[in-house]
């Protein structure tokens, strides 16, 4: 399925930046919101520091003077390293949860509402994927922008040490309520094309993490009589669980059986 990015219900589009990989998927989506008859846009995630992706999005924002705030999901570089850069640009701040990926006074936290012209951009506390995820809900299109969180392909990595599979699944439970209460009907991710069933991917994906721990867990058994340390376990789980995973991914996935690993000694 390929993505290209593009233009979402009446306040979103999708500048798709050119850093695709095998993490990144087509690359990095970086989403410019703006009420219908409004000045000013709201930009979250600006991605990597490439000036023709960072033109198309000034571009795409209305330029300077017309971007209220950037926002950020997640401090990682896919998604936060042209944000001080963007932002200076264009004449705003950055907001973030992390404070040193912040440029002005102004940070984010959960339950905080960014509006800008009348867009309301209500923000949703979900770590797990990193300690310091955000999502964001516009309540007048019924989305939630995810980040990392849940990706528009595939699952995505608990960044272990600093994501943490307990509150990543308690993440997914507090989307997946928005969804029940179709608060969100769909979702915007950081990567890949936008789910229009965010109910069913939601779901999916607390089934997805599950069936996964049920699968570390049973590993952990075959593997007793091998008597491994610490730093070769992790490994050799990826081995068993994830035998049928191209090989390029197993060290993103050896980050997430460390979280599972992690949880499952603290339950």
């Amino acid at each position: 399925m390929s993505w290209a990015g593009g233009s979402f219900g009446e306040r979103g589009r999708c500048v798709l930046a050119p850093n695709p990989n095998i993490m990144t998927l087509d690359g990095t989506n970086s989403w410019v919101l703006r009420e219908p008859g409004g000045r000013r846009s709201v930009v979250v995630d600006p991605g990597p520091s490439d000036p023709g992706h960072l033109a198309a999005l000034a571009e795409a924002a209305g330029g300077r003077g017309n971007v209220g705030a950037v926002l950020l999901t997640h401090h990682h570089a896919d998604h936060s390293e042209a944000a001080r850069e963007f932002a200076e640009a264009v004449g705003c701040g950055v907001r973030a949860l992390d404070p040193g990926y912040r440029l002005g006074s102004e940070g984010l936290a959960d339950g905080d509402v960014v509006a800008v012209d009348g867009l309301e951009v209500h923000v949703v506390g979900t770590p797990g994927h990193t300690a310091d995820s955000l999502s964001f809900l516009l309540p007048a299109d019924r989305v939630v922008l995810t980040g990392d969180t849940v990706l528009g392909r595939g699952t995505t990595v608990v960044a272990h040490p600093d994501g943490q599979l307990g509150a990543y699944l308690d993440s997914l439970d507090r989307l997946h309520a928005l969804a029940e209460r179709e608060e969100a009907t769909a979702v915007w991710p950081g990567h890949g094309p936008v789910i229009d069933d965010a109910l069913a991917a939601l779901t999916y994906y607390r089934d997805h993490r599950q069936a996964r721990l049920d699968q570390v867990e049973a590993a952990l058994g075959q593997l007793e009589d091998e008597q491994l340390g610490e730093d070769a376990l992790p490994r050799r789980v990826v081995e068993v669980v994830y035998a049928d995973v191209d090989p390029v991914l197993w060290g993103a996935a050896e980050l997430s059986v460390r979280a599972q690993l992690a949880y499952l000694q603290g339950r």
